[in-house]
């Protein structure tokens, strides 16, 4: 009995730890966060109580995890669909690569969850309540340790750049934005624009910043952290990135509310790199040159 109530507890504090609602402000407060509460209490409970069945050789235990990673999957169908639905909402929408990331770390959290519960209960099972307890505080040291993941510093370097305009023709640094017909739109641009150069380290973050998913989410997080100066219906106002073809810098263009700096030079260095925008191109081609299997 004490194992699972030791391993319940540890799976549940791991799922409080990671739950957290940043800028982004999601999940909502309260009720999203009471939803996935309630699933990390589950979570820890079934990696608790797997423990003792599975030491008392009562395999069916197997079955109700097995249940239980159907039922995670579904969290990750319920994040992706909540998220996708109040996109089209979104000045600066996240894109579709944002959001399945979400979605994909909402699905995770919960398997930490279990594990730390297991792990704690396993312990605690097989030697005592202090040894569970050290094995849950290991767990949670862990989890808070690795629970962040990279951002775009990883795989470039970010710059402020001017915005200049060459007749119609908009200019960050010296990669091409796009044509702006109306004077209004260019003196907007000229008055509240800011531009900044990412310049990618090596072959492989050329390829991962050319991502139109990583893109998206670069302008999403800037303009959520700093607002955004357009309205529906103004498309010559929309925050843009747009790749420098010959160089491979990526420009951006932003227009935000609130025009500090520093502030939006720490918006776009923060923004988290996505798992599905990374590409290893140069690797995968040296596999291939050695005659080995790629994947």
């Amino acid at each position: 009995m004490t194992s699972v109530v030791l391993g319940t507890a540890f799976g549940m504090a791991t799922r409080i730890i990671m739950l957290r609602s940043d800028y982004r402000q999601y999940p909502a407060y309260p009720h999203g966060k009471i939803i996935h509460l309630a699933l990390g209490l589950i979570a820890g409970a079934l990696g608790a109580v797997a423990v003792p069945s599975l030491y008392n050789k009562n395999y069916t235990a197997i079955t109700f995890l097995a249940l239980a990673a159907q039922q995670f999957r579904e969290v990750r169908n319920m994040e992706r669909g909540t998220l996708t639905a109040i996109d089209h909402l979104e000045l600066v929408p996240k894109g579709a690569a944002y959001i399945e990331g979400i979605a994909v770390v909402f699905e995770g959290r919960n398997y930490l969850a279990i594990l730390a519960a297991f792990l704690s209960s396993l312990c605690a099972l097989v030697f005592n309540w202090w040894s569970g307890l050290i094995a849950g505080a290991v767990t949670l040291f862990v989890v808070l340790r690795f629970m962040k993941g990279k951002s775009i510093t990883h795989v470039a370097t970010v710059e402020r750049a001017t915005v200049k305009f060459d007749g119609p023709n908009l200019y960050v640094g010296d990669v091409y934005m796009m044509n702006v017909g109306l004077d209004e739109n260019r003196t907007i641009i000229e008055e509240e624009g800011m531009g900044f150069i990412l310049t990618p380290k090596n072959d492989d973050s050329k390829v991962t910043i050319a991502n139109l998913g990583q893109r998206q989410a670069i302008l999403h997080d800037v303009s959520t952290r700093l607002g955004v100066y357009r309205d529906d219906g103004d498309p010559a106002l929309l925050p843009i990135a747009k790749l420098g073809l010959r160089t491979g810098k990526l420009g951006l263009l932003v227009l935000p509310r609130e025009k500090d700096d520093d502030k939006a030079y720490q918006a776009v260095c923060s923004v988290p790199l996505l798992e599905a925008a990374v590409r290893m191109p140069t690797e995968a081609n040296r596999k291939s040159t050695e005659g080995k299997p790629v994947g």
